[in-house]
């Protein structure tokens, strides 16, 4: 049976005032499973209930804020020493996602915890990017022939890369979804309208609209619903803040359909609104036509309800591991034509069977030299 500890607490903290010990312990599993504690946190110090909560749990609170607190100075200070190895190379620093919302200092940044740093460059900046972060230090985390392959030949983003030192991972997109995708958006559209962030100089983040178009891109597009409580959470704070923005709902629906996002989009607000009680004008909330439009829909909205839930046993029930199988293979038909689909998943199955890994495996190190890259 689904126990909904977490959403009430999100979607107003002032009820923490009236949950019991058994339901706190509800509250901690989840959240730590849906990397929301150090959020939980800041919104319940935001709204003055941190020192009313029982002693236990607030322990657990306290800590995450403070990791929280250390991981937001620790990113702060590698997005500068991305910024400054890019600036060498005369690549503009786009950042998506988390670390976009640290560098512009947005709401949804509160208490995010993020493992990643991701950024957007023009596909022809590719080379000069990665041998630029190569010279200082970054790695590709994925050394073998195939992996290589999967991400430079179809993906959207080169092998993820990891510093030697210091462990920082960069995710170097050159666009938001992968290039085997049914309909991949045009990044040019999305880099010429990129801003200025407004805590970080030197450093850029999407537009408004598009940023809230990539969330919803990342979090209904892909099968991995590991932190997806967590991707709504940052769609909710996306969408109340922009909201006050004029004309952002207009400026939103314009762009979905210039980008080819209107599926995403229309699930984000669903989903949001279902959840999370997210305000949006019915107007908006009714983009693509009154939900649901068919079964396909009716079924997705019934996935999603319980792939989005924190991945602990408390906030599942019988369905939802069915439901998060049925997510995971649809983000993978999403990604890739059949023949390439049913290839790939076999070696993953093969990898799974075998106990092979990543690590078992030869290095291919012409695919990362600088004159094999793409």
């Amino acid at each position: 049976m689904i126990r909904d500890a977490l959403l009430p607490l999100l979607r107003a903290p002032e009820c923490a005032a009236r949950l019991s010990l058994r339901e706190w312990d509800d509250v901690i599993r989840q959240a730590r499973n849906a990397n929301l504690s150090a959020r939980i946190a800041a919104d319940l110090e935001a709204h003055e209930l941190l020192d009313a909560v029982p002693p236990g749990p607030r322990q657990h609170l306290i800590a995450a804020r403070a990791v929280g607190a250390r991981q937001r100075i620790a990113s702060l200070a590698e997005i500068d020493r991305v910024r400054r190895a890019l600036d060498e190379c005369g690549i503009r620093l786009v950042l998506l996602k988390g670390a976009a919302y640290l560098a512009a200092n947005l709401p949804a940044s509160r208490g995010r915890v993020f493992g990643d740093i991701d950024l957007l460059v023009p596909k022809a900046a590719l080379p000069d990017t990665e041998s630029t972060l190569l010279r200082h230090g970054w790695i590709s985390s994925h050394l073998n022939a195939y992996d290589q392959r999967y991400y430079r030949q179809w993906m959207h983003e080169l092998p993820p890369l990891r510093h030697v030192n210091r462990g920082s991972s960069l995710d170097v997109h050159h666009n938001i979804l992968p290039l085997t995708a049914r309909h991949p958006p045009d990044p040019a559209l999305l880099l010429d309208q990129a801003v200025p962030a407004a805590a970080t100089p030197g450093v850029w983040v999407l537009a408004p609209a598009d940023m809230v178009l990539h969330s919803a891109c990342h979090l209904f597009h892909e099968g991995e619903l590991d932190n997806g409580m967590r991707d709504l959470v940052d769609l909710d704070g996306l969408l109340r803040h922009f909201a006050s923005q004029g004309a952002f709902w207009q400026s939103l629906e314009t762009r979905a359909i210039a980008l080819n996002l209107q599926r995403p989009l229309r699930y984000a607000l669903h989903m949001c609104s279902v959840m999370l009680a997210t305000p949006i004008p019915p107007t908006t909330l009714a983009f693509g036509g009154r939900w649901p439009s068919d079964t396909r829909e009716r079924l997705l909205e019934q996935l999603y309800l319980r792939g989005l839930r924190p991945n602990d046993p408390t906030a599942g029930d019988a369905w939802t591991p069915l439901a998060r199988q049925l997510l995971y293979l649809r983000g993978h038909w999403l990604r890739m034509p059949p023949h390439l689909l049913t290839a790939h998943l076999a070696r993953k199955a093969w990898r799974n069977w075998s106990g092979h890994s990543d690590d078992d495996e030869a290095p291919a190190p012409d695919a990362i030299k600088p004159d094999r890259q793409l």
